[in-house]
């Protein structure tokens, strides 16, 4: 088995996905279409390709041990390019347990992982995370001076975000454009970014479950942290996002696609918590880490100007090029990486060496 295996990475067309930037990442023309995600890694619905025109997936499953280590038969990480034009569904992501009971129970899980995730701004980055103070959260829908938004003010205050979204996620069919009416047409400045979801989304009650969540905005370099139970939206920006190769997605609005509101009241920590923005660790090696909590997954930055970087024990891991021209070197294998270029190292080998200008990020588990 080649020490380093060379990836060809598939791309996700989601609707809300920009139709240029992940095109001019890899140096392709525009598909015409949105393209939102670049995945990187070997999740079963579309895994990272080979050059001899097999999967990622394939190679772990017909030499897992020496993919992955000892006792292992699965990547436990997806890394991932996002490229977000228009704003993602409030969505949360079951627990360890959560996952395992809701897949042994029929519950709509695909499988019985978590799913914590990390996502680092490549540039402005726009996210709702969590629940944000409830005082301020009601004093923001008060201010609109809107009977409805009155009513959730009242009820958050009284019960909390569990009440509020409770409420929110059972209000009358016939009266949710209403509701989000009296968000979009507000002035309160507070409510910028509420507004705009409610143009795209005019009956969809998620729009006030936006007001009462923290809205984060990363610069470039920022790093944040959405635990499992986490409500979040990835709203504008693009970024490079790490997660346990899961696909338990359970939404609550802002989506034409399928919701699951009694499920997600079920799962969701509704806790008021400020957002978890991840600081960088310099590491001795010269990569950057983003540590997390979760064994499932660690994101380091490379950044180099002409030096080098060794990495003593990189497998199993994927790197991946966004800038410049890197080469990386492992026993006698190398491999040119220019933007939009990634290799696979497997568990067996030997340490790797990356040279050159550029920047890349690496997903491996925190080892």
């Amino acid at each position: 088995m080649s020490e380093l295996l060379r990836l060809d990475n598939p791309i996700r067309a989601y609707d809300w996905g920009s139709r240029t930037v992940l095109a001019e990442l890899l140096g392709r023309p525009a598909s015409g279409g949105p393209q939102a995600e670049l995945w990187v890694g070997a999740h079963p619905t579309a895994p990272s390709r080979l050059p001899d025109g097999s999967s990622l997936l394939d190679r772990i499953t017909s030499a897992p041990e020496s993919t992955l280590g000892p006792g292992e038969d699965r990547l436990p990480f997806l890394l991932k390019v996002l490229a977000v034009e228009h704003p993602l569904s409030l969505q949360v992501h079951p627990d360890a347990d959560q996952a395992r009971d809701g897949h042994a129970g029929g519950r709509g899980y695909q499988d019985a992982w978590p799913k914590p995730e990390l996502v680092y701004a490549l540039t402005r980055f726009e996210a709702l995370c969590g629940f944000a103070d409830p005082e301020r959260a009601a004093a923001l829908l008060t201010s609109v001076r809107g009977e409805r938004l009155g009513r959730v003010a009242d009820v958050l205050t009284a019960g909390g975000p569990r009440a509020a979204v409770t409420a929110l996620t059972t209000w009358p069919e016939h009266d949710r454009r209403a509701l989000v009416a009296e968000v979009g047409r507000s002035t309160v400045p507070g409510l910028a970014r509420p507004r705009r979801l409610a143009e795209r989304h005019p009956a969809d009650p998620g729009v006030v479950i936006a007001v009462l969540m923290n809205h984060v905005t990363l610069d470039p370099g920022q790093a944040l942290f959405a635990r499992p139970r986490t409500l979040h939206a990835y709203l504008c920006g693009t970024g490079v996002e790490i997660m346990a190769n899961s696909d338990n997605v359970v939404r609550g609005g802002l989506t034409t696609k399928h919701v699951d509101v009694a499920e997600l009241r079920a799962i969701t920590d509704f806790s008021p918590s400020p957002p978890e923005l991840v600081a960088p660790v310099p590491l001795p090696n010269g990569e950057t880490s983003f540590p997390t909590p979760t064994p499932y997954f660690r994101l380091t930055r490379l950044q180099l100007s002409g030096t080098s970087v060794e990495i003593p024990a990189p497998g199993p891991s994927a790197l991946l090029c966004l800038d410049g021209d890197l080469t990386v070197t492992r026993g006698t294998a190398a491999e040119r990486l220019r933007r939009g270029g990634s290799v696979f190292l497997p568990a067996a080998g030997g340490p790797a060496t990356v040279t050159g200008h550029g920047l890349a990020f690496r997903a491996s588990l925190p080892r």
